[in-house]
């Protein structure tokens, strides 16, 4: 609700702009070539989701993802202690981690949906637990070692060479989500205990 009323702020300031300056037919040209570069970007996007979503359907179909799965659980269940009790939600908090890992923010998603059901207090479930926002961090800050949105647009924009920026999404991932989750667990602490 609200991002419709910043992008129609954004049209009509930029109409009223063009009408003052007397540039309003370069705002129209702006935005029909705005529109057409964006259906170029979508359908980009598009390709490079449906590549990498393939991507994730064979390893989850061939075990590769269970096996990763097994790999993260025992660093999970340090970050997530309520594994221990439900194994469904270590292994959809397992998926959810994956596919971030592979860049497929739109496949974990509704993986992050379950485990986060999953994950409710008993004693107040309108109100989120540190697991929850540990969680949310976590999936916020995603740690990427394929950012497969972010190469399918730079390919989209005529980018040579789209995954040149993996060093840098792989430091800034890894020190996002280390500093949210040392956070988290601070706050954590400091609300429990205040």
């Amino acid at each position: 609700m609200i991002m419709s009323w910043v992008w129609t702020a954004v049209v009509l300031i930029s109409i009223v702009f063009g009408v003052i300056t007397g540039s309003i037919s370069q705002v129209s040209s702006a935005s029909l070539d705005g529109a057409q570069t964006a259906i170029t970007v979508v359908i980009g996007i598009a390709g490079s989701i449906c590549l990498w979503a393939g991507v994730g359907h064979m390893m989850e179909r061939t075990g590769l993802t269970e096996s990763l799965s097994r790999i993260l659980r025992p660093l999970l269940q340090r970050i997530f202690p309520g594994i221990r009790k439900d194994p469904q939600l270590g292994r959809h908090l397992s998926a959810n981690v994956c596919a971030n890992i592979l860049g497929l923010g739109n496949a974990a998603t509704p993986m992050g949906i379950q485990a986060v059901r999953r994950m409710p207090s008993p004693a107040a479930p309108q109100i989120a637990t540190d697991e929850m926002c540990r969680f949310v961090v976590l999936n916020t800050a995603s740690i990427q070692l394929i950012p497969a949105s972010v190469a399918g647009v730079r390919a989209a924009l005529g980018c040579a060479s789209p995954f040149d920026i993996l060093p840098a999404v792989w430091i800034t991932s890894l020190c996002s989500a280390g500093i949210g989750l040392t956070a988290a667990w601070f706050l954590g602490k400091v609300w429990r205990d205040g």
